[in-house]
């Protein structure tokens, strides 16, 4: 892991930033867990646009993640550390004894040859997936189950890790990264470590055409439209639009509470801390 920043020959790079890419191992991902992945530019089954800026980028390939570490007591060996273009983490492809091979999420520290297992009495080690009630109070865990089997489901991002806080009956407190803490059966499993990949959140794009690379389309302030197109449009001169900022279907933004109840608030100790 690192930044490589390059020498402003071009205003495109003076601020940008890139990985290193020094854990990668193999440029060649293993054919047997590949998928074909088709775009849909942020289109519905209708055809129309339900996320906007979205369209475009390169092609892509995506990787099968094993996410539910269902196989119970055997061994698998590290056998690469690889890119994968579908999320910010890194990916580690590995050999099981009985011959399979299952990409997981690589977790900072996991190297090329390290032994992971997964399932109850495993040993307490970076990679390992176990229920919670057997993870150490205080461990930083990822890839955590909400449903019992169902698979990891939060705590995925590069460089995220939540925190182990206390087991009360059959639930643990969980610190999510956005520092809410949650109730969570101690039967679902976790992940022991922290996801790799932390200088993620420092790259910076550095020009337009590296964002479309990504499939990410230019993005049209609301106030630079006009009042048939966005609620925030017209005005004369650079006017703020004279209302409260809203998405173009009028939906409040910026400080007004958009979540709806939902049955698994109940499961909330403490909400997240609000953004300074």
């Amino acid at each position: 892991m690192g930044i490589k920043r390059y020498r402003p020959i071009t205003p495109t790079l003076r601020f940008k930033t890139s990985s290193l890419f020094e854990e990668i191992t193999t440029a060649k991902p293993e054919r047997s867990l590949l998928q074909s992945l088709s775009k849909t530019g942020g289109r519905n089954n209708r055809g129309r646009v339900v996320s906007r800026h979205r369209g475009g980028g390169h092609k892509r390939h995506y990787r099968l993640i094993d996410f539910k570490r269902n196989k119970i007591g055997i061994e698998a060996r590290v056998a690469t550390i690889e890119y994968d273009p579908n999320r910010s983490a890194r990916i580690a492809l590995l050999f099981y004894r009985d011959g399979e091979k299952r990409y997981i999420l690589a977790p900072l520290g996991l190297q090329v040859g390290d032994r992971v297992v997964s399932g109850p009495g495993s040993p307490i080690s970076v990679g390992t997936t176990l229920p919670l009630r057997e993870i150490p109070l205080g461990s930083e865990i990822h890839n955590i189950e909400l449903h019992k089997g169902k698979g990891g489901q939060m705590v995925r991002g590069a460089g995220t890790a939540a925190q182990l806080l206390a087991k009360e009956g059959n639930y643990a407190h969980i610190r999510l990264p956005s520092g809410e803490v949650r109730l969570i059966h101690l039967d679902c499993s976790a992940t022991l470590g922290q996801v790799g990949n932390v200088d993620h959140e420092a790259i910076i794009l550095g020009k337009a055409g590296r964002s479309r690379w990504l499939g990410r389309r230019p993005h049209t302030r609301g106030v630079a439209m006009n009042p048939v197109d966005h609620p925030m449009g017209g005005g004369e001169g650079k006017s703020s639009g004279g209302r409260h900022p809203s998405s173009p279907s009028g939906l409040l933004a910026k400080g007004k509470k958009t979540r709806k109840k939902k049955l698994s608030d109940r499961y909330i100790v403490k909400k997240r801390g609000k953004k300074r």
